[in-house]
């Protein structure tokens, strides 16, 4: 039998690296087939940052419980000397002696701990690579991924939206695709309905103030800021989403006008389309003055004795005006 397959009936499977979220997601998977094969088995949980060899080697023995066990192991990359050499002596044992109890290995990935990895590997131990969702693309696939597993759908500017605001939580983020296909029992998710969940939201609010003043519509835009002020919300809360869409909207300008190409842009093409759609009677003074006014609305945030929410007010009535003028 080859390496590779002794590595593929490993009872021990090492989870490295990638989204966090994901991450413990597949522990948590093969913890459930690892069950589903052995029901008698036991189930234990080490952290490696204050197991030692002696807990892993009680916790792969038989017990007066079971003669097996699923052990998992968290944080592996802070693992001592002496565990990784137990781990991987029951490695090579389990892979030569046949079947024993399942162990399964979560480590964070990165430089730290490389050493247990490459230890265990050798060792015979089974390894995953889970995926990161750093680039915008990936975290709009697993939005739509989410949605397809309940074979659902979601409108492009609605997965977006999600994306936007929970993009830097993975967890939250598939928390509220199944939310949203709990409650809603159309087969495409919307927009209106993406925004009734994330309402409370400063990011949400944001977006939606600036694009009622990108439409021009002032008057709409101060009420919407003013309204989410009077429930709480801070001004500089604001400020972030109003100048994300300001620094899309310039790089869909310079995308436009040949300056840097659509990859260089680093903007999901739904998005960059959306902003080409928006860039009718924009200037590059009037966006670098917009630009600057929030800015300055940041340090009015910031500071004792600005107003910011007349600071806010004046950079909005300048993004309704496409950067001409202000209230």
């Amino acid at each position: 039998m080859t390496a590779t397959n002794k590595s593929e009936r490993s009872p021990m499977t090492l989870v490295v690296g990638g989204d966090p979220f994901l991450n413990d997601q597949r522990v948590r998977q093969l913890v459930d087939q690892a069950v589903r094969k052995d029901a008698e088995a036991e189930l234990i949980e080490l952290d490696a940052e204050t197991a030692d060899r002696y807990d892993f080697d009680e916790a792969t023995g038989p017990s007066l419980f079971s003669s097996t066990a699923v052990v998992t192991i968290r944080h592996s990359e802070t693992a001592d000397e002496g565990l990784v050499d137990a781990m991987a002596t029951y490695c090579k044992q389990a892979n030569n002696d046949g079947p024993a109890s399942t162990v399964i290995v979560q480590h964070a990935g990165g430089p730290k701990g490389r050493g247990v990895l490459n230890t265990l590997t050798k060792s015979g131990a089974r390894k995953e690579e889970v995926p990161d969702l750093k680039k915008a693309d990936a975290k709009l696939n697993f939005v739509l991924q989410r949605f397809k597993r309940e074979k659902r759908g979601i409108e492009p500017s609605a997965a977006q939206q999600l994306v936007a605001v929970l993009g830097e939580k993975t967890g939250e983020l598939a928390a509220m695709c199944a939310q949203l296909c709990s409650d809603f029992k159309t087969q495409t998710i919307t927009l209106d309905q993406v925004n009734q969940y994330l309402s409370s939201n400063p990011t949400v609010t944001g977006f939606t103030v600036a694009d009622t003043a990108l439409a021009g519509n002032v008057a709409g835009a101060l009420t919407a800021m003013r309204s989410a002020v009077a429930q709480g919300t801070e001004p500089i809360a604001l400020v972030g989403a109003l100048a994300m869409k300001l620094r899309t909207l310039a790089k869909a300008s310079a995308v436009r006008s040949g300056v840097i190409s659509q990859a260089e842009a680093k903007v999901n093409p739904w998005v960059l389309k959306n902003s080409m759609r928006q860039l009718s009677g924009w200037t590059s003074a009037g966006l670098s003055r917009c630009i600057q006014k929030l800015a300055w609305v940041d340090e009015q945030n910031k500071s004792n004795g600005g107003d910011p929410v007349y600071a806010l007010e004046e950079a909005i009535a300048l993004i309704g005006t496409k950067g001409r003028r202000e209230i």
